[in-house]
C-alpha cells in the first residue's frame, strides 16, 4: 500500500513538474518573441520594413568593422508632395512602398543595406568592392523613375515619381552622420539644384549649393516704412 501510494505522488509530482515545464517553456518563447520584435521594431521602418537611421547606424558598424570603402547613397523623391496632393496619402503610402522595394532589390543586389530616413528620403550603403559609384547613383536614377502601377480607388493607375541622388564614396573609418551621410546629403542636394532626376558624385571640397535668388522682396519686406530699409 505504501508502496502504491508512493508511486501515485511521484507520478503526480512529475506531472505538476511536466506541466509547470512546459508552461515555463511557453512563457520564454513567448517573451523571446516579444523581445524580437521590439527590437526589429527599433531598428525599422514601420511602413516599409527598411532600416531606420537607426538601423543604418548598426549596419555602418559592422561594414565599417572592416577597413574598406564604403559607398553612401542618399535618395531624396522629386515632387512627393504633388503624389500625396493629387492621390492621396494611402497612395503616398503605396508609392512609398514601392519604391522602397527597388531600392533595397538594388542595394542587396550589391550586398548592402537600405533604409528609409524619413518621410520620401531613403539611403543606402554599400561595400565599395570595385563597384563604380557613377554608374551605381545611374541605376538608382534608372529604377525610381521608372512608372509604377498603382491601384488608385479600385483603378489600375501609372504613377511616376523621380529622385535626387547623393553618391559619397567614404573610408570605412570615416564618421557615420558627419562624414558618409553628410556628403552624400551636399551631393543629393546639388543634383535637387539641378532639377532632379539625377544623381551627383561627391567630390573634395564640395560645398552646399547656393540658395536660389528670391524672386521680388519678401512678404515682411512690403510692409516696412519707408526709409527703414536697414532697421
Amino acid at each position: 500500500m505504501f508502496t502504491t501510494l508512493t508511486v501515485i505522488a511521484t507520478a503526480a509530482v512529475a506531472i505538476v513538474l511536466g506541466a509547470w515545464a512546459r508552461h515555463v517553456s511557453v512563457e520564454t518563447r513567448r517573451l523571446r518573441a516579444a523581445l524580437t520584435d521590439a527590437a526589429w521594431q527599433l531598428a525599422h521602418d514601420p511602413l516599409t520594413g527598411l532600416c531606420n537611421r537607426a538601423g543604418l547606424l548598426a549596419a555602418h558598424t559592422i561594414i565599417a568593422a572592416t577597413p574598406q570603402p564604403i559607398i553612401v547613397v542618399l535618395i531624396d523623391l522629386d515632387g512627393f508632395k504633388t503624389v500625396n496632393d493629387t492621390h492621396g496619402h494611402d497612395t503616398g503610402d503605396d508609392l512609398l512602398i514601392t519604391i522602397a522595394d527597388r531600392v533595397e532589390e538594388l542595394t542587396d543586389l550589391y550586398g548592402g543595406t537600405a533604409a528609409r530616413l524619413s518621410g520620401d528620403e531613403y539611403a543606402a550603403l554599400l561595400p565599395a568592392n570595385g563597384h563604380d559609384p557613377d554608374r551605381l547613383g545611374a541605376a538608382f536614377v534608372a529604377v525610381i523613375a521608372e512608372p509604377a502601377r498603382l491601384d488608385i480607388d479600385g483603378a489600375p493607375t501609372t504613377v511616376t515619381v523621380t529622385a535626387s541622388i547623393g553618391v559619397a564614396l567614404v573610408d570605412s573609418t570615416d564618421g557615420f552622420g558627419e562624414i558618409a551621410l553628410h556628403r552624400a546629403d551636399v551631393a543629393m542636394y546639388h543634383a535637387k539644384h539641378g532639377g532632379g532626376n539625377r544623381h551627383v558624385l561627391y567630390v573634395p571640397g564640395m560645398a552646399m549649393p547656393a540658395r536660389t535668388p528670391r524672386r521680388g522682396p519678401r512678404p515682411r519686406d512690403q510692409h516696412r516704412t519707408p526709409g527703414r530699409a536697414g532697421a
